[in-house]
C-alpha cells in the first residue's frame, strides 16, 4: 500500500510539473519593445483589418496596408545590443507571414521601376545576427523610394541616429509614408507592380533619443530630443535631411496617426509641437 501511495504521489507531482510547464510555454508574449512609445494607428493582427494589419516581428513592428502593398509605418527600438558584425544579407523577399490569400509583394516588383527598395527599419540597425539583418529585407519593411531620397537624405539621418549609441543612448524610431505619387529615376509614377504597390508622395520619420535606462515611455521628458522629418518622395530633393524638419503634430495631422501615445500627455504637448534645431551630423 505504501509503495502504491508513493507511486501515486510521484505521478501526481509529475503531472503537476508538466501542467505548469505547459502553462508557462503557452503564456502570452510580453508587449513588443518596439511599441514601447505607442502603437500609432492601433494596429492589430486581425486579417479583417487589411489596411492596418499588425506584424509584430522580433526586429520591428509594422502596420501593413494590404491595398497599398506597403507599410503605413514601421516602429523599432535601436540600442547597442542590436549592433554587431553580421553582414548585409541583401535577400529581399516576400513576407510569407501575411494572411492567406493576400498578395505578397516580391523583390522583383520594383525591377525597372525607377524607385529603390527603400528600407523603413534599416539593415544597418540590425547587425547583431544574420537572422536579424535578414528580417529587414522582407518586403513589408520596404517602400518605393526615390533613389536620391533613399541613398542620401534618408541614409544620412539613419547614420546620424546610430551615432548616439556610442554615447550611452538608445533610440526609438517610427517611420512611414503617405500620399500617392512620387518621382524616381524614370519619372513620376503613382504605382508600380501593375498597380499593386503604391508609390508614396511623402516619406516621414520620428526619432526619439534617450539615455540608456528602463521604463522608457515614462522617461521621455519635455527636454528629450525628438527629430521629425517629412520629405518629398522625389529625385530632386535637398540631400540634407535637416531641411525637412517638422513637428510630430504636423505628421500626425497629415497621416491621422497618434505618435508617441504612450508618453505622458503633458510631455507630448511640448515635444510634438517643437521643431528640432539640433546638429545634423
Amino acid at each position: 500500500m505504501l509503495q502504491f501511495r508513493l507511486r501515486l504521489h510521484f505521478t501526481l507531482l509529475a503531472c503537476g510539473l508538466l501542467l505548469a510547464a505547459c502553462k508557462k510555454e503557452s503564456a502570452a508574449p510580453a508587449p513588443s519593445d518596439h511599441l514601447a512609445l505607442g502603437n500609432p494607428s492601433g494596429a492589430t493582427a486581425d486579417p479583417a483589418q487589411p489596411t492596418n494589419y499588425l506584424l509584430a516581428k522580433p526586429q520591428y513592428a509594422v502596420s501593413y496596408h494590404r491595398d497599398r502593398g506597403i507599410a503605413n509605418w514601421v516602429s523599432w527600438h535601436l540600442s547597442a545590443e542590436w549592433r554587431g558584425s553580421a553582414g548585409r544579407q541583401d535577400n529581399f523577399r516576400a513576407d510569407a507571414s501575411l494572411p492567406a490569400g493576400w498578395y505578397q509583394v516580391q523583390s522583383s516588383s520594383y525591377t525597372n521601376s525607377g524607385f529603390d527598395r527603400g528600407h523603413l527599419c534599416p539593415s544597418a540597425d540590425r547587425t547583431n545576427t544574420e537572422v536579424d539583418n535578414s528580417a529587414t529585407f522582407l518586403m513589408t519593411n520596404i517602400m518605393p523610394q526615390a533613389p536620391r531620397n533613399n541613398q542620401q537624405a534618408w541614409a544620412s539621418l539613419e547614420d546620424y541616429s546610430r551615432s548616439f549609441l556610442a554615447s550611452g543612448h538608445e533610440v526609438y524610431v517610427v517611420a512611414g509614408s503617405y500620399g500617392r505619387g512620387g518621382t524616381g529615376s524614370n519619372g513620376y509614377a503613382t504605382t508600380i507592380d501593375q498597380g499593386r504597390v503604391t508609390v508614396p508622395a511623402r516619406c516621414w520619420k520620428v526619432v526619439v533619443i534617450l539615455p540608456i535606462g528602463t521604463n522608457d515611455a515614462a522617461r521621455v521628458s519635455s527636454s528629450t530630443r525628438v527629430i521629425a522629418i517629412d520629405t518629398p518622395n522625389n529625385n530632386d530633393l535637398n540631400t540634407s535631411w535637416g531641411t525637412y524638419r517638422t513637428t510630430v503634430d504636423a505628421i500626425e495631422a497629415a497621416t491621422g496617426f497618434d505618435l508617441l501615445s504612450a508618453v505622458p500627455a503633458t510631455v507630448q504637448q511640448v515635444i510634438e509641437a517643437r521643431v528640432d534645431n539640433g546638429p545634423t551630423s
